[in-house]
């Protein structure tokens, strides 16, 4: 921290000659120290008079001037690191400074927010203050053409979400077009909520899907094999839902395989077989572990699954991984196409890939080893401008559910008849409408529920929840990134409330009268205490914890927090509240009573960093495996980019075929073998397919004193004539355009199968623990021979398709059809996955007619159904959809 304090004390010593600028003179700073740039010097050299001026510009354009503590974290950011700064401490004008500073390099800054709409909103305001100072500012959401996205990207300065940054580059790195890619590389992010985007959701990666060809005969004759075996033939586990053959099943099952043509090699393991396995252990699981009626149906030619919790049938979802073909070849009914996995990248690895990271959250700390460990990232705590005077009360604690709602809801009506505003913290949607109906039939009508991600709706009522008496139930991330201010947020209510009101004398009064009401309620919100948040629960991590407390006692502000639980909560029972519920039986705690001592704060403190560490553990496990197919990403996008980049590749292609020939005759004429041992019957016929040449080859080798050298000399000459006649008789700009293109069509042919084949083999690969061997060894060093084999293939493909090329006018290659998934780790839902929307287009809610659903677009399963019932989508007009 203090390493920061020098340069702090050099931006205020030249706040005065800033000041004296005008607003032309300050922002022609910008091309000043662009020039500054261009003659050697360094950012770091640049960084005190540029900070000066974003601070300068910052409160002439937003009215706001950055505090010291605000220009320490910006240094932070810029210094590769993570800055903790709580919550109110004004975070997103913090990054201006570094962004800005970036962003005079020319190589573009990326600001990475959690959601659509604090990208929008935060683009929105700070692109006046960059605009001011010349620079440009895009916003990247969801809905847009890749023109609008490569625009956006061009610009100095580009926020966007986590999930659409990392969609993007998957989706360039599928263009057959350099010019068709949107992203310009990777320079700087700045990550808000930080340990949301690089913890949080980073447990699943972000996958991009598309239709495979259809394979139900394959599923049919795998399927066809089970009713075979008997019961000593295979293992089953209900309890793990596992189902495993036994050596006498896997050879009968081998002898079946080798009969039908699917087994390649000796063995059922061999490397070469490892899809073939993953789809017989679903054969085996569809027979043996699931239950027609109880885990699914039969209805209209389709299998629907059965939810296992609520009983009801959920038309639209299908398993993934093949399970759900594997269901319907069982029930003999149509095997609807499997989606393949066409790219798939996690988020340490997208963000990995920045030359320079920075981030900000209120809550880091707990997270250090691994934002240290897996993102080089060091958290660095930014001091509070103003001394906290919140007070955090020790946990309460009651023996069951009901005691602890029955106190929650009295401290509650408690803190409402003193004006205090309340947000109650729940760690489910269905906790916070669990509470919402406990306190409806206590005859509370005046409180708010949040609890769908519906993110512009539930900014606004997060900025409300400050107003004294208010009364906010919401899960601990609903509306992160919105500051809850004491009194109401002046902003939000104008645009509520004025937004149809043109500017002049009468829009001016009443932002007036709004300001001076919240003004008042503000001094009546701090005289009742302040913000008085209410955790239901312990969460699993810390951070969650802390990230909910932070949000009372913002920028000095009073304020009170207090976690209720009981012995039934998650953590509780975890940690083991037999032995405490003896404990406090004979301690004679009575019903209505709870317990209140800082040894039990912490023992759960405690209990949370043994999960937090095993959680870690796990994300660092997963994470391993998912280096081997990133390395292996990496060389295959370069060579793509290699390939679009370069106007002949002649040469590639030569040395593929040299290379097919080489290994043809090493195969078939052994070194140091005598002519009578050559296979040249084995030689033609694979040079026919390879090679499509039909070459005396049985004729040459019954020549005196013939060699391999002489052998592979002519092969090379045939074929080479060969390719030298197409290229006359085509030309050379097509010529070089027809093997770009079959080289990159080939290429992700064969690595889309590729990821299909480490995810077969990932799935399988923790078996080999039982042989005391190390599954992550085994995997790194199968995906290796996996990946040679692609290239082996690859030189193959390539060659067998350029000897049999010839020119046909059709269409430009284009890739095929995608869909976007990410995996929610809390709910485990599709973020992306509406299985029938109306249309492709996002549509703002204000331009929604509730009676019309083509007008309603795009609309996301957890959102708020626009026809007002107030019911999700997913379970309004998305259920219709879907039924």
């Amino acid at each position: 921290m203090r390493s920061f304090t020098p340069n702090v004390a050099s931006i205020n010593a030249i706040e005065e000659k800033t000041k004296a600028l005008s607003d032309e003179q300050l922002a022609a700073q910008t091309v000043e120290f662009r020039k500054l740039l261009a003659e050697g010097k360094t950012l770091d050299d640049i960084l005190v008079p540029a900070f000066a001026v974003v601070r300068e510009a910052s409160r002439r354009v937003l009215g706001m001037r950055p505090f010291d503590v605000q220009l320490i974290g910006g240094m932070i950011l810029h210094s590769n690191a993570i800055a903790e700064m709580k919550t109110g401490e004004g975070k997103t004008l913090v990054a201006t400074l570094p962004v800005y500073l970036n962003a005079l390099s020319g190589k573009g800054v990326h600001v990475v927010t959690v959601n659509d709409y604090l990208a929008q909103r935060d683009a929105a305001t700070m692109s006046r203050l960059y605009g001011f100072l010349g620079l440009t500012t895009g916003v990247i959401v969801h809905g847009l053409s890749d023109e609008e996205r490569a625009a956006a990207y061009n610009c100095d300065i580009t926020y966007a979400t986590n999930n659409e940054l990392g969609f993007d580059y998957l989706r360039d790195n599928m263009k057959y077009e350099k010019a068709q890619m949107v992203q310009r590389g990777h320079n700087f992010a700045i990550v808000d909520e930080v340990d949301s985007i690089l913890v949080d959701e980073a447990r699943t990666p972000l996958i991009i899907s598309g239709p495979l060809d259809d394979r139900s005969d394959l599923y049919n004759t795998i399927d066809a094999f089970i009713p075979l075996l008997v019961e000593s033939d295979y293992e089953i586990d209900e309890k793990q839902r596992s189902a495993n053959f036994s050596e006498e099943g896997t050879e009968k099952l081998e002898n079946l395989l080798r009969q039908a043509g699917l087994l390649k090699g000796e063995s059922l393991y061999d490397i070469e077989n490892v899809a073939i396995v993953h789809h017989v252990n679903n054969a085996l699981k569809a027979h043996k572990l699931f239950q027609r009626d109880k885990d699914y149906i039969v209805r209209n030619d389709e299998i629907v699954i059965i939810d296992e919790f609520t009983g009801r049938m959920m038309p639209g979802r299908r398993y993934s991984e093949g399970q759900h073909q594997a269901l319907e070849a069982k029930e003999n009914v149509k095997i609807q196409p499997e989606n393949q996995t066409l790219a798939q990248i996690t988020f340490q690895n997208y963000f990995r890939m920045y030359d320079k990271l920075g981030g900000m959250t209120g809550t880091a700390q707990t997270e250090a080893e691994e934002f240290g460990n897996i993102y080089n990232l060091d958290v660095v705590e930014v001091p509070t401008n103003l001394p906290i005077k919140r007070i955090d009360e020790d946990d309460e604690v009651y023996r069951t559910f009901e005691e602890k709602y029955k106190a929650i809801i009295a401290e509650i009506a408690d803190a409402q008849k003193r004006g205090q505003p309340v947000l109650v913290g729940t760690t489910s949607i269905e906790k916070s409408e669990l509470l919402a109906d406990l306190m409806r039939k206590q005859g509370f009508d005046n409180f708010q529920v949040l609890n769908a991600r519906y993110h512009e709706q539930e900014a606004y009522i997060v900025a409300q929840a400050g107003v004294p008496g208010s009364v906010t139930i919401a899960t601990n991330m609903a509306g992160r990134g919105t500051d809850i201010q004491l009194g109401g947020n002046l902003e939000m209510r104008v645009e509520r409330e004025l937004g149809e009101v043109e500017a002049g004398p009468e829009r001016e009064a009443r932002i007036e009268a709004i300001r001076e009401e919240i003004k008042q309620l503000k001094e009546q919100a701090l005289a009742a205490g302040g913000l008085y948040v209410i955790a239901t629960e312990r969460h699993e991590s810390r951070r969650i914890d802390n990230q909910l407390r932070g949000r009372s006692g913002r920028q000095g502000d009073p304020g009170r927090s207090k976690f209720y639980l009981s012995l039934q909560d998650d953590l509780m029972r975890i940690f083991g509240s037999d032995r405490m519920d003896t404990m406090l039986t004979k301690l004679g705690l009575k019903e209505g009573e709870a317990i209140v001592h800082p040894w039990i704060n912490k023992a759960l403190e405690r209990a949370q960093k043994k999960v937090e560490a095993r959680n870690f553990d796990i994300r660092k496990n997963l994470l391993k495996y998912d280096d081997v197919l990133n390395d292996q990403r990496k060389v295959v996008f370069e060579q793509r980019l290699e390939l679009m980049e370069a106007t002949n590749i002649s040469e590639t292609v030569s040395d593929m075929r040299r290379e097919v020939i080489e290994e043809l005759v090493q195969k078939h004429i052994p070194e140091h073998a005598y002519a009578e041992q050559w296979d040249a019957a084995g030689l033609k016929e694979q040079t026919n397919a390879l090679l499509n040449l039909d070459l005396p080859i049985e004729d040459w080798v019954k020549e005196e004193g013939i060699g391999e050298d002489d052998i592979r000399e002519r092969l090379t000459e045939a074929a080479n004539a060969v390719f030298t006649e197409k290229s006359e008789r085509f030309g050379d700009d097509i010529m070089h355009y027809v093997e770009r293109s079959i080289v990159m069509q080939t290429l992700d042919s064969l690595w889309r199968e590729h990821i299909v084949n480490l995810d077969h083999l990932r799935s399988v690969v923790g078996f080999r623990g039982y042989a005391q061997r190390d599954p992550l060894q085994e995997y790194k060093s199968e995906a290796f021979e996996l990946f040679t084999s692609l290239l082996n293939n690859l030189r193959q493909a390539v060659t067998a398709q350029m000897m049999r090329v010839e020119l046909v006018q059709q269409e430009q290659p284009q890739p095929p059809v995608m869909q976007a998934h990410h995996i929610d780790p809390n709910t485990g839902e599709d973020e992306f996955g509406s299985v029938h929307q109306a249309s492709d287009v996002t549509v703002a809610p204000e331009n929604r007619n509730p009676g019309d659903p083509a007008t309603w677009g795009k609309v996301g399963r957890n959102e708020v159904c626009p026809c007002g019932s107030g019911k999700k989508y997913k379970h309004c007009h998305g259920a219709f959809e879907q039924a």
